[in-house]
């Protein structure tokens, strides 16, 4: 501050680049008003590089104002660069107000100034976060129109933008009509396709990618293995690990993460506990990771056991996080352990301040319904402090197909009603809804259940099941005739039975 203030009191300011030494010596806002007064005094403001330098301080530096910025660029910006529109876009872009930037964009439209390559990336992040897909369609047209529908890095920014959007078909699109591609093209479009949930996709590009003479880095390892985590595709799995392995790639955070949820959800704790007990650095999904493999596969115990562990501030520096404490009730939910699923309802809110969501009041829906107090997870679900989604009531529902109690015939036909309201043409509720009458004896309300579903066209959703095998993933669906190709499969199949009649 004090060089500031010296440099400011000496003979007027008579060259940018004078301006420039104050400009990296400001130190707030106030500094940066001060300066530009004697910019204005000393007929400076008209110069293009100084004001871009001045737009650049309000919307990226740490004492940064982007109604400054933006009141800059509105009012002084009167040539044709793109220059300060782009700076100012990118600071809004990573902003919590991202969709500012689509509308300064549509402001140096409306002036007349020519977007670059440099514009259309950032503008299509903030449509991207904002999932705006109205407005990020029409900067697709702009980029087209400009001829920059072909530049890599715009190109880059709209498969995640696509992705995003849940346009799945449009990023790949444009990635296919790609001439140019750079690992973070491949590494875009199988993000698309994992969070779009087109897994087999994002497996084929990982391997084209191969093909193509790309050398995949860790985001592209990180991907596949998040691949395998949610098919259980645990061979697939172990090929990646033996990749990292020969390649001498580092086990960071994120790769180590990513594998401890790949062994977990494939069901190989053993892999699991191996890989998190190596790791040097763990972050809170890696604990929660671990938390969660656990708990989903009956080891319940193990899991709360770890969640204190992680939660030791002597030997552990990590809060939970709403993805951990979903693992902790659903531990709960599979070991019968009531009291303590509220117990950690409750601290999750009142000591952490991590706000229960919805997931987290269908967990503890599922504690109270698996342990059969059906009443009592009634009367939870009416005190949620929101409207509770379908997914909720199924939950519910469910349990009142398990237990068998005198609570089951009155808490069984309030859920009934509530779910068909909400999803009336689901058929997996109708199908659930007709077993219950069934079981109940009520088989005229069964039929006439039936009876919607046939004269409606709805079906319930065949059961799927995966086997991993030789390295090769079959999925059966309820139903499905045998067929060739799946011999091996049926063969291992009646080798288990015969195997376990034996051991019985």
């Amino acid at each position: 501050m004090v060089r500031f203030k010296t440099l400011l009191n000496t003979p007027p300011l008579t060259n940018k680049q004078q301006c420039l030494s104050l400009l990296n010596s400001c130190h707030s806002i106030n500094h940066l008003h001060q300066l530009q007064a004697q910019i204005h005094l000393n007929s400076l403001h008209n110069d293009t590089h100084l004001l871009s330098e001045f737009v650049y301080f309000c919307s990226l530096s740490p004492f940064k104002s982007l109604t400054h910025a933006r009141k800059l660029v509105y009012h002084f910006s009167n040539n044709s660069s793109p220059i300060s529109w782009n700076i100012l876009i990118r600071g809004y872009s990573s902003s919590d107000s991202p969709i500012e930037s689509i509308w300064v964009f549509k402001e140096m439209r409306e002036r007349g100034v020519k977007p670059n390559k440099l514009t259309f990336p950032f503008v299509f992040k903030s449509c991207a976060v904002d999932l705006a897909l109205f407005e990020g369609t029409q900067v697709h047209c702009d980029a087209v129109k400009f001829g920059l529908d072909s530049d890599v890095y715009v190109c880059n920014n709209l498969i995640n933008f696509y992705g995003c959007c849940k346009k799945i078909v449009y990023a790949r699109k444009v990635f296919d009509e790609m001439c140019v591609r750079t690992i973070v093209s491949w590494n875009s479009v199988m993000t698309a396709c994992v969070e779009n949930v087109w897994l087999s996709d994002g497996i084929e590009h990982f391997f084209k990618m191969r093909d193509c003479g790309f050398e995949q880095d860790e985001t592209s390892m990180v991907l596949l293995l998040t691949v395998c985590a949610e098919l259980g595709y645990l061979s697939l799995g172990r090929w990646v690990h033996s990749q990292l392995i020969l390649r001498g790639m580092v086990l960071s955070v994120q790769l180590g993460t990513a594998l401890v949820d790949m062994y977990g959800k494939s069901g190989d704790l053993g892999y699991a506990r191996v890989v998190f007990e190596r790791m040097e650095k763990r972050n809170v999904w890696t604990w929660s990771s671990m938390i969660t493999g656990l708990a989903q596969h009956g080891f319940a115990e193990e899991a709360l056991v770890l969640f204190e562990t992680m939660s030791d501030e002597k030997r552990n520096n990590v809060l939970p996080n709403y993805v951990t404490y979903l693992g902790v009730l659903c531990a709960c939910s599979h070991a019968g352990m009531v009291d303590e699923g509220y117990r950690y309802f409750r601290e999750m809110e009142f000591v952490h301040g991590i706000k229960p969501m919805m997931v987290h009041y269908g967990a503890m829906v599922d504690v109270l319904g698996r342990a059969g107090l059906l009443r009592e997870a009634y009367r939870f679900i009416q005190s949620m402090p929101f409207a509770p989604d379908p997914i909720v009531w199924r939950t519910l529902l469910s349990a009142c197909t398990v237990h068998d109690d005198c609570d089951r015939a009155g808490i069984g036909e309030k859920v009934r009603k509530r779910l068909l309201e909400m999803e009336p043409k689901r058929g997996g509720n109708l199908v659930i809804v007709a077993n219950m009458y069934a079981e109940e004896g009520k088989w005229e309300k069964a039929a006439n259940v039936r009876r919607v579903m046939r004269d409606g066209g709805l079906k319930k959703m065949a059961g799927e099941s995966c086997v991993d095998l030789g390295g090769s993933m079959y999925k059966f669906f309820a139903g499905y005739d045998s067929s060739s190709h799946l011999v091996p499969v049926y063969d291992l199949l009646d080798g288990l039975n015969l195997h376990l009649k034996m051991v019985h």
